[in-house]
């Protein structure tokens, strides 16, 4: 199955808005095939909370003024690991620690590694 249009939209609009709050390790992975949760990650990483919570803060404006409203975010307060969830995309905003522990390119290893 490939992704829709829809969610190749939600992608690259949310990774420009990530790329302009200097987000590192932008790592997009289709798991279309492997999971019924979404369709793609997004994962990303921050160097602290403030760029994290910009980073978030960012992606969702973009991703609004697009007409696409997040349907759950969370981790925003902490900001260790945000997540929102945008139709069948998950943005995954990391810290560098949370990042390595949780290791999602790991987990979703079956998934396919695609560029935005």
């Amino acid at each position: 199955m490939a992704l829709s249009d829809t969610a190749k939209h939600i992608i690259d609009t949310g990774v420009a808005a990530l790329s302009e709050k200097k987000a590192e390790d932008i790592t997009v992975i289709d798991i279309s095939e492997i999971s019924v949760i979404a369709d793609a990650l997004v994962i990303a990483t921050g160097n602290n909370k403030k760029q994290i919570q910009a980073m978030s803060d960012a992606a969702d404006e973009k991703l609004s003024k697009e007409g696409y409203t997040h349907y759950c975010i969370e981790g925003y307060d902490k900001a260790s690991w945000i997540l929102i969830g945008y139709d069948d995309v998950i943005f995954h905003l990391f810290d560098h620690e949370n990042r390595k522990f949780y290791d999602l390119e790991r987990l979703y290893r079956d998934g396919t590694m695609i560029s935005s």
